[in-house]
């Protein structure tokens, strides 16, 4: 039998626009959607070889069901513009690789679709529908069948009854029953799909359900019959007509020859280099390129723009063929498993993965693990699935015996993404990973720290590769499944293929940072050395003393409730203070005060920046803003820390994330210890609670004033430069210049004014930000900014400078070469390019001090090691580390410690670092 492959263009090009991360070339014109739905339609071709197939698009303009129902679709947002640029040269590839592309005027897609499936059925032809649409379900029949290349559903008649409920031939009734939001259209009110398959279970059609709506008892009875009249036209608007008059026959709908040249210049200018590779490895004619112009209804798509600078900035980008063919094993006898070990054991790299319970590393166990060691293949070792009818599979603890000699043995050079979590897991099976060579997370981040670092969207975006995701095979929410539930079948493609593409990755990426010093250093002497500490960070631990912060939870509890008996008597009435709404009537309804700012939907806003502003002038927002801050730090601290004290360890572990902030920072998640406020008297009590063992202490250690070092590092500025070779208070020096005193005369008013300047500038503030900072009026805060400069032309020279740079590049660096994207920098968006200019001049600070700490940490726990001290690093916060020191060991710590992290770099002015001690993380300040 014959097959016709239509495929939904118009549902994939919003998925894929949504689904992808915003990928962009060179230009920076933005390709994820075009990416998204080419490489689905390769899939589909590759998967379903078809004697027709089509992609059907919705034509612009009006169509019947408009005419009908004016309100049709009337919810749907306009087509962002980052989509509308990428649809012309969607379109131009689409037919470029002989997909016959179809956009009927007047006509919906679905009903493009629902007309070639008749043709097709007469003249018994099989259907093979993609979409992600769930109304063309009703299309489904003994000929017809859909697939879901996004979630790799494939629905035939058993697959829409077991989806629905219910047979095709009942999805019109049943869609009309329940609406659709998506098209706008009304169902009956209240009536969702279990009322709906009930119904139609009991009643079988919708005609009787409307015969016997008198029979219906309560308010979905009532909603039904006020609903009667509308039901005939909301099944109108539902059902898809296969009648309509149509241009093309199946006869047009024959395979095409592809348009090598034309790929070829979509390809060069979209940046797909895999695929453009691809066209010269097919043989024949030499592919020829020339500059790719496509035209749009409002002119040349790829003109010159108000976004677009002389000399765009360009990303480095990977230059690798990726494999496709795959070959992957699943190992489930020994014999099968001595092979495997003995091909380890001879490979110059190994990619390793775990698969495993669960997402916390600390409590993690193995339930399989996968390898390998060229490009295209690699094998699963399943060990705990434990699905009714699973296969037989190895005992785990004699195979963790077998392969914990690779596994520990450090000449064995092992890369893999994340390894981190798989360090926390094999330890928790009491298994040390050692000779971790590479990390694709840490890779992708070293070159391009703006942009999304996950396996699939790396996979994606340097190999084009759609990988199979978790979701799709353990299921989404409430269904998802445990991966010891996923069948080993399913389990093995989904694993393998993990450590097949990221060794895959390494391949592409890894020669990118080797061909450049300064990544290569920040690489390899900055991250894959920060990765291991931090290790042992979150596996050191912190102690908490949970007596302390439950008693500190009943008294923010006690105070909370004086507060809201505070804000009751303010405002006249009790009222739910966690309501905006609520809050929206008592403020600006009751109380009669003017709002400051909207929300997105039009309402009154009552977020924290309008309540400080008004607290101002009000006592209600002022408390407001107290039970706010209480409120978070006893949900978020006292309250969860105590449930997050590890049974197995007795201590609280933190995970830290390299890859997330663009300067290099870390973030600290489960719990976040870097958020804890400080400048509260109850925030500084939560730090009270982290102690130190009996016969211990706790001790910090952090950088003096980092960020204004790094500015007179990098400025040069002859003043600044002084003001520390002198070891001055840098405060007081800009006072003295900003106010014109001695420095002797300057008061602690005035250094406090020169504090919010040296530390707001580095930030990009504004005179506007300033005078709301120091609250004086915006002529004095800019006397103060220009007499700033006019003392430090170095600092000015250097921001200006660094502007430039930036938006030449694309990116600026710290002082160690990390590169610091700013995409934004050339937006034709002013508020947009304004903040990319803030963030330009202050990531080379912010991200020389992120090298440091890092750099510290790691000399910090090499000398440890070597020494064998039992001191602990326990904690990385900001520019601070954070030490468990036994008391014998104090004196050696507190005198090693400053010069360590001192001497990790030579800037042009002294680095300072100053050690506390105290019993508790507090106390230590």
């Amino acid at each position: 039998m014959k097959t016709l492959l239509l495929v939904d263009g118009s549902s994939y090009l919003y998925r894929a626009f949504h689904a992808m991360p915003d990928l962009r070339n060179r230009q920076n014109e933005p390709t994820g959607a075009i990416q998204g739905v080419l490489n689905m339609l390769r899939r589909l071709h590759k998967e379903y070889p078809a004697d027709y197939s089509a992609c059907i698009f919705d034509a612009k303009g009006k169509t019947f069901r408009d005419d009908i129902y004016p309100e049709y679709k009337a919810n749907r947002a306009s087509m962002p513009d980052d989509l509308r640029a990428q649809v012309e040269p969607l379109h131009e590839a689409i037919k470029a690789m002989g997909w016959p592309l179809i956009m009927e005027e007047g006509v919906e897609a679905d009903d493009v679709i629902g007309a070639l499936a008749k043709q097709a059925e007469r003249e018994g032809i099989r259907v093979i529908i993609s979409t992600g649409d769930k109304d063309i379900a009703q299309l489904v029949n003994e000929h017809v069948t859909i697939v879901n290349t996004m979630s790799n559903e494939v629905l035939d008649i058993a697959g829409v009854t077991n989806k629905f409920g219910l047979p095709p031939e009942r999805i019109i009734d049943y869609l009309t029953l329940i609406g659709d939001t998506s098209d706008n259209v009304p169902g009956v009110e209240k009536v969702g799909p279990k009322t709906a398959v009930k119904w139609l279970t009991q009643y079988g059609t919708l005609d009787n359900i409307v015969a016997h709506a008198d029979e219906i008892t309560g308010v979905v009875g009532e909603n039904l019959r006020k609903a009667l009249p509308w039901i005939p036209t909301a099944r109108e608007l539902i059902t898809i007509r296969c009648d309509v008059g149509i241009q093309e026959s199946l006869g047009d709908l024959a395979p095409r020859a592809m348009d090598k040249n034309k790929l070829a210049e979509l390809f060069e200018h979209f940046d797909f280099k895999s695929w453009r590779r691809e066209l010269d490895s097919m043989g024949g004619e030499p592919v020829s390129v020339t500059p790719l112009t496509v035209p749009t209804s409002s002119g040349d798509l790829f003109a010159p723009t108000s976004e677009t600078v002389n000399t765009p900035p360009t990303e480095t980008t990977v230059d690798y063929t990726p494999i496709t063919t795959r070959n992957y094993a699943t190992i489930l006898s020994e014999a099968d498993l001595d092979v495997w070990l003995d091909k380890i054991n001879q490979a110059k790299l190994v990619c390793f993965d775990t698969e495993t319970t669960s997402l916390d590393p600390m409590t993690a166990k193995i339930v399989g693990m996968s390898f390998s060691i060229e490009a295209g293949s690699g094998a699963y070792l399943p060990l705990t699935h434990d699905y009714f009818d699973a296969p037989a599979q190895l005992n785990l603890a004699a195979t963790l015996a077998k392969v914990r000699p690779i596994l520990e043995n450090s000449a064995i050079k092992k890369v893999g993404q994340n390894l981190k979590y798989d360090q926390h897991v094999l330890a928790n099976h009491g298994i040390a990973l050692r000779g971790i060579a590479h990390d694709t997370l840490l890779q992708s981040y070293v070159f391009e720290s703006h942009k999304t670092h996950n396996m699939d969207d790396l996979a994606m975006r340097h190999l084009g590769i759609k990988t199979i995701s978790f979701d799709e095979i353990a299921g989404k929410g409430a269904k998802q499944v445990g991966f010891n539930q996923v069948t080993v079948e399913v389990a093995a493609a989904y694993a393998a293929e993990d450590a097949d593409i990221t060794l895959q990755l390494h391949q592409a990426m890894y020669p990118v940072i080797q061909a450049d010093d300064k990544l290569d250093f920040i690489y390899s002497q900055v991250e894959m050395p920060s990765r291991e500490v931090l290790f042992t960070i979150e596996r050191n631990g912190v102690l908490i003393d949970q007596g302390m912060l439950n008693r500190q939870s009943n008294e923010i509890g006690m105070k909370l409730m004086d507060l809201e008996k505070q804000a009751f008597e303010l405002a006249g009435q009790p009222f739910n203070l966690a309501s905006p709404k609520q809050l929206q009537e008592i403020l600006f309804g009751k109380l009669g005060i003017k709002p400051t700012k909207k929300t997105p939907s039009g309402a009154p806003s009552t977020d924290e920046d309008v309540l400080q502003e008004l607290a101002l002038d009000y006592p209600l927002p002022k408390v407001l803003l107290e039970y706010r801050g209480l409120a978070k730090l006893k949900s978020t601290y006292t309250d969860k820390l105590p449930k997050m004290i590890n049974t197995q360890t007795g201590r609280v572990h933190t995970s830290y994330n390299q890859a997330v902030a663009i300067t290099g920072r870390l973030a600290s998640s489960d719990p976040n210890l870097q958020n804890i406020p400080v400048r509260t008297a109850e925030g500084r009590r939560i730090r009270e609670a982290f102690i130190a063992p009996t016969g211990s202490v706790i001790v910090s250690a952090d950088y003096s004033q980092i960020e204004l070092r790094i500015m007179a590092h990098l400025s040069q500025d002859d003043g600044m430069l002084s003001a520390f070779a002198n070891n001055e208070d840098i405060h007081r020096a800009t006072a003295a210049e900003i106010f014109g005193c001695e420095r002797e005369a300057v008061t602690s008013e005035q250094r406090r004014y020169a504090k919010v300047i040296n530390f707001g500038l580095i930030y990009g503030m504004s005179a506007f930000g300033l005078a709301q900072n120091l609250n004086i009026d915006r002529s004095a805060a800019q006397s103060y900014i220009e007499r700033y400069f006019a003392r430090y032309p170095g600092v000015r020279a250097y921001m200006q400078d660094t502007r430039e740079l930036a938006k030449q590049k694309g990116y600026v660096e710290t002082y160690f070469g990390r590169r610091l994207w700013v995409p934004e920098i050339n937006s034709s968006n002013g508020m947009r390019r304004a903040g990319a200019e803030r963030a330009a001049i202050n990531a080379p600070m912010q991200g020389t001090a992120a090298d440091l700490i890092k750099l510290a940490m790691i000399a910090v726990q090499n000398w440890i090691a070597a020494q064998q001290l039992q001191t602990k690093l326990i904690m990385q916060v900001h520019d601070e580390l954070v030490l468990e020191v036994p008391e014998a060991e104090l004196d050696l710590v507190k005198t090693m410690l400053p010069q360590l992290m001192q001497n990790v770099a030579k800037l042009d002015v002294p680095l300072l670092a100053e050690v506390g001690v105290g019993n508790n993380w507090e106390a230590a300040h």
